[in-house]
């Protein structure tokens, strides 16, 4: 596979992937009669010079542009009816989400608040509120900025409540994008950082949905293909990055996330309570979270963990291998092992097993999870 020509996948949404895809934006809009674009992005992606020329370009075919970038790292209900109301304000037409997940999901959710309009939480997919989303959505375009939560091709949203902070999430089809641009080059410039905080997300998200206990073998071989991408490039990505490993990292991104429509796990459900309490970066909070849940899922999974330690071509194939791996991995695109180097306190620990055990990702783990289980998890990580 050639890393700089543009190729065309659709599973179901069409994806435009290769270097510089991104410049078929304002073609593509013209085409389909759309002029009036609400772009969604995060304040930081909202100073960077790609995302400036990606306006220049937009702007000299006569397209006008509203960009609306007020949104929480970890997005909040009031971020969603802040750009509902920037849409309504400037007359948009279509929704554009550029960015990472953050962006993504606040994007995907003021696409389901244009024509759905009462309390969002209304249409959270845990209690049902799917059999709620009956009117049509805008034309709705996704661009990821990071190769980590891969919502660009997903149809949820994850948004937090301001006040609990407990996450819901926002499901249906109609939120699929109708094209994504994934554009290898606008990762290019990411910090090592945050290539190696979403690509552990990637890695996650591949991990715990090929564990998941609901059957999906479609997926199951989607996630083991994501995780032999990121195993072959998430350290060149970080330390070295060039075309082909930002390529990869791109694509097992995607994959983790069509993947994970099987479920996630225990790793999710200790991580949620990072971001929305204590406002960890969500793929941080996975990354640190990873071996020990992945240690926990063992008993009961031996199989599956043999089949991923033969993906990863480790000389032990069992999940001890792995949960070795995990942690070296780690280190060597510099994640720390330990809960306490991000910020978390020994103070803070019940309050984390209260809120993940209420989190929707859990109950798809291939084995239960206690409160007493997620207390001892965080102990252990701290």
């Amino acid at each position: 596979m050639r890393f700089d020509k543009v190729y065309q996948y659709n599973f179901p949404t069409t994806i435009r992937f290769g270097a510089d895809s991104v410049k078929e934006l304002g073609d593509y809009l013209k085409t389909n009669n759309l002029a009036r674009p609400l772009i969604v992005t995060d304040p930081i992606v909202a100073q960077l010079e790609f995302f400036k020329n990606i306006l220049h370009d937009l702007n000299k075919k006569g397209i006008s542009v509203e960009v609306f970038s007020d949104i929480h790292k970890n997005p909040v209900k009031s971020d969603v009816y802040k750009g509902g109301d920037a849409y309504d304000q400037s007359n948009r037409d279509s929704i554009i989400g550029i960015g990472g997940g953050a962006a993504l999901d606040v994007a995907r959710a003021i696409l389901l608040r244009i024509n759905h309009r009462e309390d969002l939480f209304k249409y959270d997919d845990l209690i049902g509120g799917d059999v709620y989303v009956t009117n049509d959505v805008p034309h709705f375009i996704t661009i990821p900025t990071t190769a980590g939560t891969g919502s660009e091709v997903g149809r949820s949203a994850i948004i937090a409540d301001d006040e609990t902070h407990q996450k819901k999430i926002l499901f249906s089809p109609k939120l699929l994008a109708k094209i994504v641009f994934a554009d290898p080059m606008l990762t290019m410039e990411l910090p090592a950082a945050v290539t190696a905080a979403t690509g552990m997300d990637a890695l996650t998200h591949n991990m715990e949905a090929y564990i998941a206990k609901m059957p999906h073998p479609m997926c199951e071989g989607i996630a083991l293909e994501g995780i032999s991408l990121i195993h072959q490039s998430i350290e060149r990505a970080v330390n070295k990055p060039d075309l082909e490993s930002r390529s990869n990292m791109l694509i097992a991104s995607l994959m983790g996330a069509v993947a994970f429509q099987k479920g996630l796990g225990v790793v999710h459900s200790l991580a949620h309570p990072l971001s929305s309490l204590l406002d960890t970066h969500h793929g941080l909070a996975n990354a640190v979270n990873l071996p020990y849940g992945m240690e926990f899922n063992i008993e009961g999974s031996e199989d599956k963990f043999k089949r991923m330690a033969k993906t990863l071509d480790l000389k032990d194939e069992n999940g001890l291998g792995v949960i070795n791996y995990l942690f070296e991995l780690n280190s060597k695109v510099g994640i720390p092992h330990k809960l306490s180097a991000i910020g978390v306190k020994q103070e803070h620990i019940e309050t984390l097993a209260d809120l993940a055990l209420a989190d929707f990702a859990h109950p798809n783990n291939p084995k239960p999870v206690s409160r007493e289980n997620f207390r001892d998890l965080y102990q252990k990580a701290l």
